[in-house]
């Protein structure tokens, strides 16, 4: 899933979110990075509408994100909320 990001953005987006130095799973690094993936492959697909593969990775992927600000709204209530607004993520 993460193949599509090259190491220097990947890296870039978990040093902008990570919560300690060697943090690079916590949710907001994996919600931000998730982000950056969807934004991505909407892009393709807007080019390639008829690329059905890549679109059940995006419906996957949206899924995920989903669950994980799930869990940040009911674990991290503050987190939660900078991170929306920070990635300009609906509520």
């Amino acid at each position: 899933m993460s193949a599509m990001l090259s190491k220097t953005v990947k890296g870039r987006i978990i040093k902008e979110h990570r919560v300690h130095d060697k943090d690079t799973g916590s949710a907001a690094v994996q919600i931000a990075i998730l982000s950056r993936q969807i934004e991505d492959l909407t892009k393709h697909l807007k080019k390639n509408a008829k690329d059905n593969h890549s679109r059940r990775g995006l419906l996957k992927m949206v899924s995920q994100r989903r669950k994980l600000l799930a869990y940040m709204a009911t674990h991290e209530p503050k987190e939660h909320e900078k991170l929306t607004k920070k990635l300009g993520l609906k509520k």
